[in-house]
């Protein structure tokens, strides 16, 4: 009885001490619940959505959008008129020169030993056909023994479309072989899959070349053209990036038809192709800017908030969720502060970087070119990785991090942030996304991570990178996530610290590991 009696007495005084402990936040949550701001946000953000207008009309209407494309300066313009109509300043920021090039009709058909349609295109700069197109024998790759042995077989390539990738011994992916097969069935296609992998690779190795040499080489020896399938583990899906191909053509063939022409060039019936492929070359460098708008800050304008998100894209697809919803998000947040808290304290800034996907370099030339703006920025809050609502939010190794964010965060809904993964005061992100520009100046940047919703093999960087595969309640949420955060980063007091977390130690070499190092930007890029 007596041991009950101390256990009651310890309940209760814990119960006391979790109360006075959520008081504060109880407190807090309180008055967020009553801040017209955030409540307008909440409403413009649900019952005024802009987002399918702005995603149907820069994924369908502009489409994709290369560096050193027609289409990307198209969207810049789109996104200063559109800024413009909402009452917000906007204008491009030049701060390069990129390869200019623009994307044509791609036809590529089987005319022997039958008509068959392909699906395929060709990679983001590759040369253009003659406008009655390349007819062709269709040849693949043998063993090597060595370089020596390659080159020997390099005068055998000419006037040949010659196919450079490995044949995959299956078009399901895995996740499909592990739900339908036997288990001694799904192992040995991954040992079949795994030794091919391992086969190719030293097929590869032999030449003496790597993937970006190796065309040149064939092309070189007067190969009438380069057939790839970067197949990207997913029914349907390859992705599509550069060719490295200055005079011949290069396409990339799906998983399905790809499979099909080894099989009819390996077995001797020497399959023949038709390959259309218009594309334009500017004669001269095309300019490479910075999409940027602000909100001018009533009480401090010289300090800076800044949402994140790159603009450019490759072209398999359409770049909807690399990053198409990214800057559709930020454009939105942009339009509901201006109709809910048009005189923010800071100067609300969003920048839309240009080459983001060869290197980082509209965020990298924006901090080299404005360092007062970098001085002085408050926070930045970038989106890249997809639709999905956001899931993971790391401190970027800044110390204090947990303090600031966690106070923000708290004036989210619950029904936002209570799935939501944060990591205080996390690692300092090195690339991968714009925000690591900023963090390598030693400015607050927080990457907003997104649910997956089969990214990796679906829609990064490939040719299925669509409108329809944007989850636009997800979007939505995100939105209302980073206009509040915009909002109470704004109204801080002061300045947030900058301090920085000790690096924990490097497990192979022993010592502390470096926070990133400041990159420079490819100014002139794409024409070697």
């Amino acid at each position: 009885m007596k041991k009950r009696a101390h256990f009651l007495l310890a309940l209760l005084l814990l119960t006391g001490s979790v109360a006075q402990a959520q008081q504060p936040q109880q407190t807090q949550q309180t008055q967020v619940k009553q801040d017209p701001v955030i409540q307008n946000i909440i409403k413009q953000a649900t019952e005024n959505s802009h987002l399918q207008k702005l995603g149907h009309e820069l994924m369908d209407g502009i489409g994709p959008r290369l560096v050193g494309t027609p289409q990307m300066e198209q969207a810049a313009n789109w996104a200063v008129d559109k800024y413009k109509s909402w009452g917000i300043d906007a204008r491009t920021q030049k701060y390069g020169e990129w390869r200019g090039w623009e994307r044509g009709i791609t036809h590529i058909d089987m005319v022997h030993p039958r008509v068959k349609s392909l699906e395929g295109m060709q990679l983001a700069w590759s040369p253009a056909t003659p406008s009655k197109g390349v007819t062709a024998e269709v040849i693949t790759m043998p063993d090597f023994a060595d370089s020596v042995a390659f080159q020997r077989w390099l005068p055998s390539v000419k006037g040949k479309f010659v196919m450079i990738s490995m044949n995959q011994p299956s078009g399901r992916p895995e996740y499909n072989w592990k739900e339908f097969a036997t288990e001694k069935s799904f192992e040995n296609m991954k040992k079949e899959r795994d030794a091919q992998n391992e086969a190719y690779r030293k097929r590869i190795s032999a030449t003496g070349k790597t993937s970006r040499t190796l065309p040149v080489a064939l092309e070189n020896a007067g190969a009438a053209g380069i057939i790839m399938s970067n197949w990207s583990s997913g029914f349907g899906v390859n992705k599509i990036f550069s060719a490295y191909t200055k005079k011949i053509p290069t396409v990339d063939i799906a998983l399905e038809d790809y499979g099909m022409l080894h099989r009819l060039a390996e077995n001797g019936s020497k399959p023949r192709i038709k390959v259309v492929a218009d594309s334009k070359h500017a004669k001269k460098p095309v300019p490479t800017f910075n999409t940027i708008a602000e909100i001018k800050g009533s009480e401090k304008p010289d300090e800076y908030v800044i949402l994140s998100a790159h603009f450019d894209s490759w072209d398999g697809g359409t770049g909807a969720t690399d990053n198409g919803t990214g800057t559709i998000l930020m454009m939105e947040v942009m339009r509901i502060l201006k109709e809910v808290y048009p005189n923010p304290k800071r100067t609300i800034l969003v920048g839309h970087w240009g080459s983001e996907e060869q290197g980082l370099n509209g965020s990298r030339a924006f901090v080299e070119d404005n360092p007062e703006i970098v001085k002085n920025t408050q926070a930045v809050f970038n989106q890249d990785n997809g639709t999905g609502r956001v899931a993971n939010i790391s401190g970027q190794g800044f110390l204090h991090s947990y303090d600031y964010m966690g106070r923000w965060l708290n004036a989210v809904p619950r029904e936002i942030t209570r799935d939501i993964e944060t990591s205080f005061p996390g690692m300092p992100g090195g690339g991968g996304s714009d925000h690591a520009s900023f963090v390598a100046k030693d400015v607050p940047a927080f990457m907003l991570s997104s649910l997956s919703w089969s990214y990796g093999n679906y829609t990064w960087h490939t040719n299925r990178d669509t409108y329809d595969k944007i989850v636009f309640d997800d979007v939505r949420s995100n939105v209302i996530l980073t206009a509040i955060l915009a909002y109470m980063a704004s109204e801080e007091p002061e300045l947030v610290s900058r301090e920085r977390s000790v690096m924990p130690l490097n497990p192979r070499t022993g010592e502390p590991m470096s926070w990133p190092q400041a990159r420079p930007a490819t100014r002139k890029g794409g024409l070697d």
